[in-house]
């Protein structure tokens, strides 16, 4: 039945889905995993960096970058589609700087984006975006970490911690769920985040990138992406932990 109504995106069918919009979320979950944590005073990203050919330059396969100054964006899907976004996305966060002489907010950035994704839900001629976007930034007069997620179909929301993209999103967002609580500091937030995307990813540090931003209290915006001897640093602390905390499993198996 669904042959009949998958070849346009503006037909719906009789149970009222759009299944051009689902196939874009099915490009998503084949996209890398990504995770975002925010933290008392800061927000992390991180993503899955999948495998790449030997003589490929891996630097140049980005999945968080900067829209402006103050906004950063990671994202899960279809890297054409994305690069197209974010084009969008800086050109309108520029317009917004020369039409009102001030920042945009990261709010604004994602109903922009969001509105953006959505036009190409109900025209003919297009297709939807097969991206689905974190997008990270400091609220400007509380200086608060603020998160949004921006979906194919063109909904955004805010969130603590999210994680979209790869073929465990949704245990991963359990265990953020679990995990996660309010005033995390930023080595915490950044354990959380790498414990999440170890999930998914076998191969440690090489695997994934992590980015954290952080406001001053003179409000400049600071985005440090972590090295890798860093990461493993970090991924060495997280398994000694679950060691630690089997053994200590095991040793109260046996006393009982």
């Amino acid at each position: 039945m669904t042959s009949r109504y998958d070849r346009a995106i503006t037909i719906f069918s009789p149970d009222g889905k759009l299944f051009q919009i689902d196939y874009a979320f099915e490009a998503v979950k084949k996209g890398a995993a990504t995770v975002g944590v925010t933290g008392a005073t800061c927000v992390v990203l991180g993503v899955e960096r999948k495998a790449v050919a030997k003589l490929q330059e891996a630097r140049t396969i980005r999945k968080v970058v900067k829209l402006d100054e103050k906004i950063t964006l990671a994202f899960a899907g279809l890297t054409a589609d994305a690069r197209v976004l974010v084009q969008k996305a800086r050109v309108e966060a520029q317009s917004y700087r020369l039409t009102c002489e001030d920042a945009p907010s990261v709010e604004y950035m994602a109903r922009f984006l969001a509105r953006t994704q959505q036009r190409y839900t109900q025209r003919g001629g297009v297709r939807p975006f097969g991206v689905s976007s974190i997008l990270a930034g400091f609220d400007s007069a509380s200086g608060k970490p603020l998160m949004y997620q921006i979906d194919p179909s063109g909904t955004y929301f805010s969130w603590k911690a999210n994680a979209i993209g790869g073929r465990n999103s949704k245990s991963m967002r359990e265990y953020l769920e679990k995990e996660w609580s309010a005033g995390l500091q930023d080595d915490e937030a950044t354990e959380l985040c790498v414990k999440t995307l170890l999930e998914v990813v076998d191969s440690g540090a090489k695997n994934m990138e992590v980015v954290v931003l952080k406001r001053g209290p003179d409000g400049v915006q600071t985005e440090q992406t972590l090295p890798d001897d860093v990461l493993d640093a970090v991924i060495a602390k997280i398994e000694a932990a679950r060691e630690e905390s089997k053994e200590e499993a095991k040793d109260a198996e046996m006393k009982d």
